[in-house]
């Protein structure tokens, strides 16, 4: 997942992060990181984390 953490819990603070301060949404994110969403959202639902479009981040 290029230069994003490999640990779903640094990760999931890290996607975050961007989220609020830089994207509008999750698929804006993955495509300027080059990142595939649905590999993004298994890790994150491997630690019970789910995207949630109207508040733009992973609760």
């Amino acid at each position: 997942m290029g230069d994003l953490p490999k640990d779903p819990v640094m990760l999931l603070s890290v996607v975050n992060t961007n989220l609020r301060d830089y994207y509008s949404n999750l698929d804006e994110f993955c495509k300027a990181k080059d990142v595939e969403k649905e590999t993004l959202v298994e890790k994150l639902r491997s630690i019970n984390y789910e995207y949630n479009e109207e508040t733009n981040q992973f609760v």
